[in-house]
């Protein structure tokens, strides 16, 4: 791995295996499960313009979203299915890439798994740790892959905030600060079918805690190199009971570790939309302004400095390049991404949920 410092910011090569190079291999087979997630409709509208991937499936089983989805996106009818089970023995994909409810992923993984077949869902993992725990068993039981998309994964930023800390160029991590979030998803104006699952506790695990506490869980584990946090302290909120009668449409995680905190704020109530983070460390800071920028300041500096952070190099930029990588080209797997890292992460959120229903701070066992 070579490194490039941080007085031109980060570069990371990986292991010189030039991953970008796949012009040879045929497409990924990747088939779609859940029509109920927005994001669907920008992975189809994007996979028509790349010839790396090819669509060989879609399973949903509300026959009007898989109708609209077929007239929108020209699916061709041998390509839908009601049965997810039907969809993996007949087309046979090497992925699927999911978008149902969070409470159906550990469904789906199970049934992936007899079948061989890769997963890559849309964050987060799952609605409890004991779904997480079964979809990881699934998983080795199957030797399959599960991936876990975050948005923020792809940003340059949070790529250069992690090499700085990781080259040292800040010192040892004291504090992170993580704000996620949005107006709210019926603000936003999500489909409807979005919407119903987002705002069931069940479908959903819990509202603006799991739905945006997660991206911090995810980075805050991420920088900390998979240390679990020994406590887990939580706030919730419903500001707007008329909307969202049954979830929290506000939280604040706290997360301790032996010399380091961790404040995650998720809420579908800032007046913008923001992915952002800031990370103290003992000499310096480093704050992540939007996809592909920085402000850092690091001792005997009397202020800050804007940096825009260099590329991520292939295939870690992207998430269909990614997964196509890891499938096809035994690509290691990104921490941010990846099985272990994510159930630290519903563990953490599992936590955080009932600390806000027992108004207490939870300690995490030493081991899972």
């Amino acid at each position: 791995m070579l490194r490039i410092t941080a007085s031109s910011l980060i570069v990371v090569l990986f292991g010189g295996i030039a991953f970008g190079q796949t012009s040879a291999r045929p497409p990924l087979r990747v088939s779609v499960v859940g029509l109920v997630h927005g994001h669907v409709h920008g992975f189809l509208e994007q996979s028509r313009n790349r010839a790396t991937i090819e669509i060989v499936g879609v399973a949903e089983p509300d026959r009007q979203l898989l109708s609209q989805a077929a007239g929108r996106y020209g699916l061709g009818q041998e390509l839908l299915f009601t049965d997810l089970e039907d969809m993996l023995a007949k087309v046979r994909p090497q992925a699927v890439l999911v978008y149902t409810n969070t409470y159906d992923h550990r469904r789906v993984v199970e049934v992936c798994a007899r079948h061989g077949v890769s997963v890559m869902m849309e964050k987060p993992l799952a609605v409890s740790l004991d779904d997480a725990l079964a979809i990881e068993r699934a998983a080795h039981l199957g030797n399959i892959h599960v991936l876990v998309n975050y948005e923020t994964s792809w940003y340059r930023s949070n790529h250069a905030a992690y090499e700085l800390v990781h080259e040292g160029s800040i010192g040892e991590v004291r504090k992170v600060v993580v704000h996620d979030g949005h107006r709210g998803p019926k603000e936003i104006g999500v489909q409807p079918e979005f919407f119903a699952w987002l705002s069931d506790p069940r479908l959903n695990g819990a509202g603006a805690l799991f739905d945006f506490g997660c991206y911090g869980a995810d980075l805050m584990t991420w920088l900390m190199d998979g240390q679990r946090p020994e406590t887990v302290t939580a706030v919730t909120q419903r500001i707007k009971p008329e909307i969202y009668p049954m979830v929290d449409d506000e939280a604040t995680i706290v997360l301790t570790y032996p010399k380091a905190q961790a404040i995650v704020q998720a809420s579908w109530n800032w007046p913008f939309d923001r992915k952002d983070v800031e990370v103290y460390g003992r000499t310096g800071y480093v704050i992540t302004v939007k996809r592909d920028d920085l402000r850092l300041r690091r001792a005997g500096e009397d202020r800050d400095q804007q940096l825009a952070a260099k590329s991520v190099p292939a295939p870690y930029d992207d998430e269909l390049s990614y997964l196509r990588a890891v499938i096809q080209e035994g690509a290691r797997e990104d921490g941010l991404s990846s099985l272990n890292t994510n159930v630290t992460v519903t563990e953490i959120l599992a936590a955080a949920r009932q600390s806000a229903a027992e108004g207490k701070t939870i300690r995490l066992p030493a081991s899972r």
